[in-house]
């Protein structure tokens, strides 16, 4: 791939709530993507069935294979997830459980991967994302180490519109996208 075309990836919110900081987050991630970055949405999280084996022995239930084909079609993945219980939501643990089947064969097989999040606690969502990594160890996905973006306090860093409005954090978030469109060019095998 050469360095000015613009790198795909597919952006995932990993919260059901409609004025979610997550959303809000993966919103100020498109507006501030540089321009050889395409961020597309996937907004269904929320009408993916809990993984069942049974339903997967069945075939892929229809909100599963557009996740999956949403996957493929992109070359990396940016997930924006909030920290529930010291850990992720289930709705998060639910996509990655459906988005890695089968194994090895997985669209998750190699596609890089980006990890945010934002949440009114003050550590961000570190311990979120730490267990992401170990499940993407899992489905070969190579996860940008750093920079990491760990959103605290988001109700200071976003106004009453779920615009993201503080300076600092806007610079870090475009730091962060511009090292994942390189991160997708290295080590994307769709790159």
């Amino acid at each position: 791939m050469t360095e000015n075309r613009t790198v795909k990836i597919l952006g995932i919110a990993g919260s059901l709530r409609a004025k979610s900081y997550n959303r809000a987050l993966l919103r100020a991630a498109q507006e501030l993507a540089p321009s050889d970055l395409g961020i597309e949405v996937f907004d269904e999280v929320g009408t993916l069935p809990l993984f069942n084996q049974d339903l997967e022995t069945e075939g892929d239930p229809e909100p599963v294979a557009r996740l999956k084909e949403a996957i493929r079609r992109n070359q990396g993945l940016l997930i924006s997830t909030p920290e529930y219980n010291l850990s992720v939501p289930g709705v998060v643990k639910n996509l990655v459980d459906w988005a890695s089947r089968p194994a090895r064969e997985s669209p998750l097989d190699g596609t890089p991967v980006g990890l945010m999040g934002a949440t009114p606690g003050s550590t961000g969502t570190a311990r979120a994302q730490s267990v992401l990594r170990q499940s993407f160890v899992f489905t070969n996905s190579p996860v940008l180490a750093q920079p990491e973006v760990l959103v605290g306090r988001a109700r200071d860093r976003f106004d009453d519109e779920g615009r993201l409005t503080d300076d600092r954090t806007r610079d870090h978030l475009s730091r962060f996208l511009k090292a994942l469109r390189d991160w997708v060019r290295l080590v994307g095998r769709k790159a």
